[in-house]
Order: structure tokens, then sequence, then C-alpha cells
């Protein structure tokens, strides 16, 4: 699905409705609910969260915690949004809830107070679980939600690269610098969900929001974005870019020799009855 943040105005959907797993998107409302924390008073940046064992357990990706210890909040924010660290998703479940399930009942209350009627959350990270799933639709309410109560954190969904605890990290979303205009958000993968992407673009006075799931690859998942991005920029009547404009050029190739291919299948096919 592809919006206009502006005024909400849905300008591509394509199986918007349908249940897909979230995977490392689930942040998205991990990071919510920990921006809300902060706004709220009830943490603050500089205030170093306690690290269990249970946490620094959690399988990668991750920052390598060490029970015991403990990370400041600023940090958490980078870390899950760059390396997408599944401990720190633990962390900030257990310091703003007491346990990671009691943190994913918050985030599917959370979940429908903003709308997202089709998401239900099991845990903070996005590691697989049955019932954690949500929809292209639901994470577009969740991406504009975010982008509007906290305007102050939107940039280090921009960020490539920082440092957390201590470390240097890097994003895992390739997305961005490979599509004009794009300034965030994120990317999640796990085998059951596949390859999924929320992302923004801003040219001109329009700014997109933009959710793809469940796609067969990374490249695959940037190019279904890229067509959706085109589709809904030149809907607007904003000119494609140079970037935009190649892609639609190897898109429209590819279609043709598609047709063409389908065609000379269905050609032998019908010799072959001939026969």
């Amino acid at each position: 699905m592809v919006t206009d943040y502006e005024t909400g105005t849905v300008l591509v959907s394509e199986d918007a409705e349908t249940a897909r797993y979230p995977a490392s998107l689930t942040k998205l409302m991990t990071l919510y609910l920990l921006f809300e924390a902060v706004q709220e008073g009830r943490i603050t940046l500089d205030q170093a969260l306690p690290i269990s064992a249970y946490a620094a357990s959690q399988p990668p990706t991750r920052l390598r915690l060490k029970p015991g210890s403990g990370i400041k909040v600023a940090d958490c924010i980078d870390a899950l949004i760059l390396r997408s660290a599944n401990d720190v998703a633990v962390v900030v479940a257990e310091a703003l809830a007491g346990t990671e399930s009691q943190f994913a009942a918050r985030m599917t209350r959370k979940a429908a107070g903003l709308g997202m009627t089709n998401t239900s959350f099991r845990n903070a990270s996005g590691l697989p679980d049955d019932g954690q799933v949500t929809t292209a639709r639901d994470l577009t309410i969740l991406v504009h939600a975010l982008i509007k109560r906290f305007p102050e954190y939107y940039p280090h969904f921009a960020l490539r690269s920082s440092r957390a605890a201590g470390k240097n990290i890097s994003t895992h979303n390739n997305f961005l610098g490979a599509y004009d205009g794009v300034d965030g958000l994120k990317t999640g993968y796990t085998q059951a969900a596949g390859h999924n992407l929320a992302a923004s673009a801003v040219r001109g006075d329009h700014r997109l929001i933009g959710v793809v799931l469940g796609e067969s690859s990374g490249g695959a998942r940037n190019h279904r974005m890229t067509l959706m991005m085109n589709q809904a920029f030149t809907a607007l009547g904003v000119p494609l870019t140079r970037k935009g404009k190649k892609v639609a050029a190897k898109t429209s190739k590819r279609h043709r020799h598609v047709k063409i291919a389908r065609h000379r299948s269905r050609s032998r096919a019908r010799a072959a009855s001939a026969e």
C-alpha cells in the first residue's frame, strides 16, 4: 500500500488487507511505545535499562548485550532501527511492561487504539510466532502515527550508521539511497514472513508512505516498492526522477519479454495439441 501522508489518500493498494507476518516491522510498534514513554516522562533518554539473561539470549540479529549490565534509552532507539536488535527489543519490553508477553499485550491494545484492527502482537521483536500478524493497511496506519506524533525522533529512521552501547552499527535498509527522496523507515525478514519494508519518500510538497510485505528477496522488495512509489508520485503529478525512470524502463522491458515468452509458450502448446 502507498498513501499520501498529508491527506491519507490511498494511491496504490494490492492485497492490503491480507494477513501477513510483520517480522522486524514489529519493532515500529516497540519504538512507538518507547517514544511514548519518553514523551510522557516515564523514562528518559539517558536512563539505562537493565539487561536480563532472557533479553541477552535472543537470537540474531542482536547487539550482544551482557546480562546484568544496562543500555541507555537513546542507544536502544538506534539499535532497534538500524541493527534491528532482538535483544534490545526485549530490554525495552521488560523495562516498560515487566515481561515481554505483557508488553506484547500492550502493543496489541495500542494497535487497536490506532485503528489497526487486524494486528496482533506476541513479542516485541518480530521473531516467528504464528499469532503475530498484521496487514499492509495496518502498518501504514502505524507509520502515519509514528511520524505525526513523534516528529523529533523520525530523523533516526534516515540514519545509515550510528553507535549504540559503544558499538558501531549500520542499517539493514538498503532502500535508503536507492530511491530518491527516501528518508526511512525499516526492513524486516523471517523465512515465514518473507522480505518486508516500510518506507517514506518526499518529493516537492508530497510525502508518501509505502508498505510492502512478503516479497521473495530484498531486491524484489525494493523493486516492488519502487514501482508502487513511481505509480503514486505519477498519480499526484510529481515527475519521476532518473532512478525512477530507470526502474520503470527495466520493468517495461521485462514485461515485454514475459509477454513474448508466454506467446511462444502458447504457440508451442497449440502446435503440440494439433499434432
